[in-house]
């Protein structure tokens, strides 16, 4: 898999503070056994009104964020349920990354887990982001990966915290088996020393 060092594109401003999984990506949208068509349940409530018709209010339904790679959202992003589908829905809408002031616990895991990039920023930052995705909706937004940081624009420059892990396995797009693995010349050392100091344990 080819290394992704930095994510350039629109961003679509969705500032709803606790969008959970649910809503995310609705129940009936979970019935299939693989990962596709989840793009078109993504936020469907929002997208679409009680007839099925689209809601010309949402952002993604607007032609001037179509095409958009990130997607700039409110407070503890990604609440509720566990389900990985949520993930899944956003990157086969066509999102690499998502910024927003928090994250939940499990959805943060999810999406690393699956390449799809968190960035946490602070409030005043994700402000100015917000304001410029809804005043110039073709402005890029840059992320680069390697030195963790976001600039606008306008050429405001934000750093972002990721932990060496994260970094990792979305660079290099290795998932939590794939980081294991990459560390077997170790585990077996230490499986061979472990043992050798204690043989009754390789006999039980």
């Amino acid at each position: 898999m080819e290394r992704l060092t930095d994510i350039t594109g629109r961003a679509a401003p969705l500032p709803i503070e606790n969008l959970d999984t649910d809503q995310i990506m609705p129940k009936q949208f979970l019935r299939i056994i693989d990962k596709a068509g989840l793009s078109e349940g993504l936020l469907y409530d929002l997208r679409f009104d009680e007839a099925g018709l689209p809601r010309t209010d949402c952002v993604l339904n607007q032609p001037a964020y179509r095409g958009a790679r990130i997607l700039i959202g409110g407070a503890n992003f990604g609440c509720g349920s566990s389900r990985e589908h949520a993930v899944w829905g956003l990157q086969q809408a066509g999102f690499d990354a998502v910024i927003a002031p928090s994250f939940a616990e499990i959805f943060y895991s999810n999406a690393m887990n699956n390449r799809l990039l968190l960035v946490q920023l602070e409030r005043a930052a994700v402000d100015v982001l917000l304001e410029q995705a809804t005043a110039q909706p073709a402005a890029d937004v840059h992320i680069d990966i390697e030195q963790q940081t976001v600039t606008a624009a306008s050429g405001r420059v934000f750093d972002f915290p990721l932990g060496a892990r994260h970094k990792k396995m979305v660079i290099e797009g290795m998932d939590t088996i794939d980081l294991t693995l990459s560390l077997l010349p170790e585990i077996e050392a230490f499986e061979a020393t472990h043992f050798e100091r204690h043989r009754w344990a390789a006999v039980l």
